[in-house]
């Protein structure tokens, strides 16, 4: 499939790229031989080869998903200067305050 300056032009278009007639000929070329590479690849023959979804071979690392109690609430709390209704307060950062945010 050769690649034209016309096709060169319309994507130029399509991409609100403007172009010059010397670079619409520079890239004309550049993109023919792109195509001509990614033609070549249609004569390998991949029939019995994996599919690489990454350049490492990667290992189901999952755990099983236990419950495990977590850190006692109160100890948590032990540090925080203001709280409200079991949260930790901070000041707000935003202007109107909190009823502004």
């Amino acid at each position: 499939m050769a690649i034209t300056e016309e096709d060169v032009k319309h994507v130029a278009k399509l991409a609100k790229l403007e172009i010059s007639d010397k670079g619409i000929a520079q890239f004309t070329k550049q993109m023919d031989a792109i195509i001509d590479m990614v033609e070549q690849l249609d004569e390998l023959d991949t029939e019995n080869v994996p599919v690489t979804v990454h350049g490492l071979r990667t290992y189901n690392v999952m755990r099983e998903d236990k419950a495990v109690p977590g850190t006692d609430r109160e100890l948590l709390f032990k540090n925080v200067k203001t709280e409200k209704d079991g949260l930790i307060k901070v000041p707000a950062i935003m202007e109107n305050g909190e009823a502004g945010a």
